[in-house]
């Protein structure tokens, strides 16, 4: 029999378990405690309200320091490693550990970012990162940033909050030395002129029942609307599944767009936000919703600040009886355009997409049944009850129906956010749309899905641009982000800039998307692929990962393998 083990005090005699005098984690300083809680005025110490937290902090201090992060804790009545998960987790965040002394490392006195996809890399980013840092000197700190969703203003840089569209060194040197940091606010529709064009009486018919509810979910089936964030699940359908579910029932809205490519969610709340909350609403009335939750990009800092005064004013002079509405701010994760990610990150949790099911219908947002809709979705619906749905379903070519909003950058003359119908092929998107190839310019490829959505040769430009038409070639439309390529490019450098965006952006929760982007992007990054490799690689991504994003990481390198073999010999 084995000897029992029995604790000991220091002195050597036996005695129970003492009881901890004081929590897990670093000691909470009167200090750290005291500027915490004078930041967080107005922010309420719940746990989905943490990243909201997080941002009042780096806002204010240019950084995260542990001791403040310890003093969030305390305050929010969390552990030390909750808040250090989330804090680390996103890339806005920047984590500070203390020295040996005692203090903590100055922040930078500014932050430029510069995009380093698809779009920017062809426009010259990799030169602007070169330069700006022996330009700016070392109290300006540098650093490449993913997708910032401004694709056709190539290439783009950030300085703090303000987007530079088509930067150049001397652009960058100008806004800083003008002390331009902040976003403007986007000159949007307001609600006075909105409403003096007819806004909310879509909305208000509905409440008053001039419009009863069957009515508006069969206008949505016989448009056709489908979900215009990517996934393509017909609106109406989702619409009553989500009724169907026992009450309270929630609403979060995507607006997260951060795949590569896409622009088109901001083109639109840059100009008619409340075209889009109409159609939020009027979904929020028909499923029976009692809070709504909209999930913003933390690049988009204008819209932000727009969107924020419209809510308010809409608060204010409410047209119907509304629900609990809340905007949240993301942190910088593209993972969390995944809608259960989103989810996680809304409660106040790093953004790891969840096993299904259950779905989100079923228990999404703090266990409630959710609707989950993209903002495009959204600002069709008032259009599509008010005009018919057949306004809607009569736009399409090639037996398609409906209309796209494409974002469009790459070697095209007129690059931008184009609306036509679904079906219509790349060829004519881009001569009837954007004005032509550029001078000296020839197409070669094009990507019409974003990062994810594959790489096409030219010969297979006449395909229609829609949903499940592009799947049989290896490809899908996704959010409708098309980048154009001409023969001055080579789709294995893309595929290199697509698997590094993919690499860095894994949540890191499974191990077949974690390990495999990576293992993908040092395969490719050889001169000579192996292929057998990668085909197995592909395999094992696309049937074992967790969510999305490790299902359609190896879509650009299978691609390459498929259609361009030419640039592998």
């Amino acid at each position: 029999m084995d000897a029992k083990i029995i604790p000991l005090h220091p002195e050597g005699a036996p005695s129970r378990q003492r009881r901890r005098q004081a929590p897990r984690g670093r000691p909470v300083s009167p200090e750290a405690l005291r500027e915490v809680q004078a930041t967080l005025q107005g922010v309420l110490p719940r746990r989905d309200q943490l990243i909201e937290a997080l941002h009042a902090l780096q806002d204010r201090f240019h950084q995260l320091r542990t001791d403040h992060l310890a003093a969030l804790a305390q305050w929010m009545r969390l552990s030390q490693a909750e808040v250090y998960e989330v804090a680390s987790f996103y890339h806005h965040f920047d984590v500070v550990r203390e020295r040996p002394d005692g203090s903590f490392e100055a922040p930078p006195a500014l932050t430029v970012r510069v995009c380093d996809s698809l779009s920017c890399e062809l426009a010259g980013a990799h030169e602007l990162l070169q330069r700006l840092p022996g330009l700016l000197g070392t109290h300006v700190r540098v650093v490449p940033a993913p997708c910032l969703g401004r694709c056709h203003e190539a290439p783009v840089a950030l300085v703090h909050q303000r987007p530079i569209g088509r930067a150049t060194a001397a652009a960058v040197q100008a806004t800083i030395a003008q002390g331009l940091h902040h976003e403007d606010m986007p000159a949007a529709l307001g609600l006075d002129a909105y409403r003096a064009q007819g806004g909310y009486a879509t909305l208000q018919a509905c409440v008053s029942g001039q419009r009863p509810v069957e009515a508006v979910l069969q206008a949505l089936d016989d448009s056709g609307l489908r979900g215009l964030g990517g996934a393509g699940f017909a609106a109406g359908r989702k619409w009553r599944i989500v009724r169907a579910q026992p009450a309270p029932r929630l609403m979060a809205v995507n607006i997260d767009e951060g795949e590569p490519g896409t622009f088109k969610d901001r083109h639109y709340l840059e100009r008619d936000p409340h075209r889009f909350l109409e159609g939020m609403l009027i979904a929020a009335w028909a499923v029976g919703v009692e809070a709504i939750y909209i999930y913003l990009r933390d690049e988009y800092h204008g819209c932000r600040a727009m969107l924020a005064r419209e809510l308010a004013a809409l608060q204010a002079a409410a047209p119907v009886p509304l629900p609990h509405i809340e905007l949240r701010r993301g942190a910088g994760a593209y993972i969390c355009g995944e809608e259960s990610a989103m989810i996680e990150s809304i409660e106040g949790k790093r953004g790891l997409p969840r096993l299904r099911p259950p779905y989100l219908a079923e228990a999404g947002l703090f266990g409630r049944p959710t609707l989950e809709h993209n903002f495009e979705t959204l600002y069709w619906v008032r259009d599509i009850v008010e005009r018919g749905p057949q306004w809607f379903a009569s736009h399409g070519r090639r037996g398609r129906k409906g209309l796209r909003s494409f974002s469009v950058s790459g070697r095209v003359k007129q690059p931008g956010v184009k609306l036509a119908p679904a079906g219509i092929t790349l060829r004519e998107l881009i001569d009837e749309h954007c004005g032509g190839m550029l001078d000296g310019h020839q197409l070669y490829a094009y990507l019409p899905g974003g990062a994810s959505g594959g790489i096409l040769p030219a010969r297979l430009a006449d395909l229609p641009l829609d949903f499940d038409t592009l799947q049989p070639y290896g490809a899908f439309i996704g959010s409708a982000a098309i980048i154009v390529l001409s023969q001055h490019d080579r789709a294995v450098q893309a595929a290199r800039n697509l698997m590094r965006f993919f690499e860095a952006e894994s949540c890191g929760q499974c191990t077949p998307c974690r390990v495999g982007t990576s293992k993908a992007r040092a395969l490719i990054e050889q001169p000579r692929w192996d292929t057998a490799l990668l085909a197995e690689l592909s395999q094992v991504m696309r049937e074992a990962s967790i969510c999305g994003l490790g299902q359609a990481a190896p879509n650009p390198v299978d691609c390459v393998i498929k259609y361009f073999a030419e640039e592998l010999a």
